[in-house]
């Protein structure tokens, strides 16, 4: 027999499980990456944030009768990769945090699309009580898309004047002895 829309339903919310699980671990590796003091703020808050997320999905999971357990989300894990590549990159400073903030948003959105979908599927189901905590976590990741957004405004101009300074003729590059 063929699965039905609930199980497709369950399934969504594995993945989103899985998802936010992986993002969890790798926060703190972003937050420890960033030189900016807001930018490694906003990652310290969005892996509280994250920790909350997780706890809602719990308690869709508990209302369903699901075990929450039991699949990958394959596509987090390579943007967690991206991410892990990003920090092993030779970039420094505004550098780093331009290419972190680049990496944060790819989840974002990921996120984004995967809560857009999750909600639609509970309200199809008429499960309103589990598509309002899904469209609450929904907002706060379109929240955190925004505050990337300005951040990098900011970093990335910095980033830019840096990387000018460094690349114009005739000027070595400025190091500081250590």
């Amino acid at each position: 027999m063929s699965k039905g829309f609930r199980e497709l339903y369950v399934d969504e919310l594995k993945d989103l499980y899985s998802a936010e699980n992986q993002l969890v671990k790798a926060l703190p590796k972003m937050a420890k990456a960033a030189s900016s003091d807001e930018l490694r703020q906003g990652f310290e808050e969005h892996l509280e944030q994250t920790r909350g997320h997780v706890q809602r999905l719990e308690k869709i999971f508990q209302a369903l009768g699901e075990n929450p357990r039991g699949k990958k989300c394959k596509g987090m894990e390579g943007l967690v990769e991206e991410g892990a590549e990003v920090m092993g990159e030779d970039f420094e400073g505004s550098l780093m945090d331009a290419a972190l903030i680049g990496a944060a948003q790819r989840v974002e959105h990921y996120e984004i699309a995967a809560y857009g979908t999750a909600c639609a599927f509970a309200k199809e189901l008429g499960q309103t009580e589990q598509a309002a905590l899904l469209t609450e976590t929904l907002e706060e990741e379109e929240q955190t898309d925004e505050k990337l957004t300005e951040l990098a405004q900011q970093i990335n101009a910095q980033a830019n004047e840096e990387g000018t300074r460094e690349e114009a003729p005739g000027k070595k590059k400025s190091r500081r002895a250590a």
